[in-house]
């Protein structure tokens, strides 16, 4: 598989860390993958990097963990954006790969699945698994390039249509509802 490069360093261990909740801050992920604190965006990629490192989700909060603490913070969608993604392979052999915005490297796999939400307006939303609940949306432009990777396949007596990747069948919607998806195409 064409190599997406080096990943950023490995993250804490912030699954083993329960410090006491010290309440919410102003800081939000937009559904572009930007951070901001209160209100401004937050323009040092190395401070981000700092932050995705500590971030973890609690049932359907998001928050800021260290040793000594725990802040909630806002997530639009998903916390990060998968930006480049690279493909090896023809459908049952098939690997891909996603580098998200804060330089996660993620094989599709089983600890690393795709899965796929329908927007309000009817468009296809891929996501990609990073770690412990936190979820990568795949960009609009990378979303056209998995989506051509798709197929119909049976799923239990439904046609369905998906991408296969990593040793699985990573069903995205049912076959018929491809027409109307079409007009629509990914978010």
């Amino acid at each position: 598989m064409r190599s997406l490069g080096p990943a950023s360093g490995r993250n804490p261990p912030v699954e083993r860390w329960n410090p006491p909740h010290c309440g919410d801050i102003d800081m939000r992920i937009a559904a572009d993958g930007s951070w901001h604190y209160m209100g401004s965006p937050i323009g040092r990629m190395p401070l981000v990097k700092l932050f995705a490192s500590v971030l973890r989700r609690d049932g359907e909060t998001y928050v800021l963990v260290t040793p000594v603490e725990k802040l909630g913070i806002t997530v639009d969608d998903a916390p990060f954006q998968a930006v480049e993604m690279a493909v090896d392979g023809e459908a049952g052999s098939r690997g891909i790969a996603f580098r998200t915005n804060v330089d996660d490297l993620v094989t599709v796999g089983p600890d690393h699945a795709l899965r796929f939400e329908i927007a309000g307006d009817g468009a296809l939303k891929p996501y990609v698994h990073v770690r412990r609940g936190l979820w990568a949306r795949v960009t609009r432009a990378l979303a056209y390039d998995l989506l051509a990777l798709g197929e119909v396949r049976d799923v239990d007596g439904e046609a369905m249509f998906g991408v296969m990747a990593g040793g699985a069948f990573h069903a995205a919607l049912p076959a018929s509802a491809i027409d109307g998806l079409a007009s629509e195409g990914p978010a």
